[in-house]
């Protein structure tokens, strides 16, 4: 059974302050936790309304009822397992061929979105600016399906990291070149920018290039596209053309 206080720190982590007082994120559903220990993340606990079948009898295991796994759940279905695990420890990072940088995306739903489809690309790293919302989030790690475990996911300052890398800086902007004639450069940061504001002034001064997605409806009363339907088509396009190195 578990306890109340159990109970209220693990309720809790649903708040960047007490993950990072804890030191502590959720991982819901068995075939997410099942992917855990081929990634560098430590599970410290598991709790489950199941008998342990999980891959290491090192891990601590705790079998709970279903009304305690709805207490400590923030899906409105809860699966069958929780795992608690531990953040990883920040560390310096080395620019890979290809990118993706993130300059302020807020919605939880958008950063896990686009976290799975640098994973579908083989993309291995993810900038964040310092305001990007927390990947360990709940609601962005639910939205990445696992894929957190294979991305590599940094945050820093923006433009300190935009002045000093020696990746072609691609934004997108309604003005810049059709994305379906863009010639992509050997070694890409690919910028999105805000949900409603788009890309900073002081972050959209540190592009090479800007590109464009054309618009074909022949209202063209569509002001502009999510920011993950953004990222699909433009990598769907790239990839579609050039293999990686």
């Amino acid at each position: 059974m578990l306890t109340a206080h159990t109970i209220k720190i693990l309720q809790s982590l649903d708040k960047k302050k007490f993950r990072q007082k804890y030191n502590l994120f959720l991982v819901e559903g068995n075939k997410t936790i099942l992917e855990l220990p081929n990634s560098n993340f430590k599970i410290k606990e598991i709790f489950s309304t199941e008998p342990n079948n999980f891959l290491s009898k090192d891990i601590q295991f705790t079998q709970i009822a279903e009304n305690e796994l709805k207490k400590i759940s923030f899906l409105q279905n809860p699966k069958d397992s929780v795992a608690v695990c531990e953040l990883l420890e920040k560390s310096e990072f080395i620019d890979k061929d290809f990118q993706l940088v993130l300059d302020g995306i807020q919605d939880p739903g958008n950063l896990g979105t686009i976290i799975r489809l640098a994973d579908w690309f083989g993309i291995e790293q993810i900038i964040c600016s310092e305001d990007t919302v927390d990947f360990y989030n709940p609601k962005v790690i639910q939205a990445t399906m696992g894929s957190f475990t294979r991305v590599n996911i940094v945050y820093c300052n923006l433009t300190e990291y935009l002045s000093k890398t020696e990746n072609i800086n691609v934004g997108t902007d309604m003005e810049g070149e059709n994305i379906y004639h863009f010639e992509k450069p050997k070694k890409i940061n690919l910028i999105l920018g805000n949900e409603g504001n788009g890309m900073r002034d002081e972050t959209e001064k540190f592009l090479h290039k800007k590109i464009s997605i054309p618009r074909f409806g022949k209202s063209q009363s569509t002001e502009s596209l999510n920011v993950s339907m953004a990222a699909g088509i433009i990598l769907g396009q790239m990839f579609s053309k050039y293999e990686r190195n």
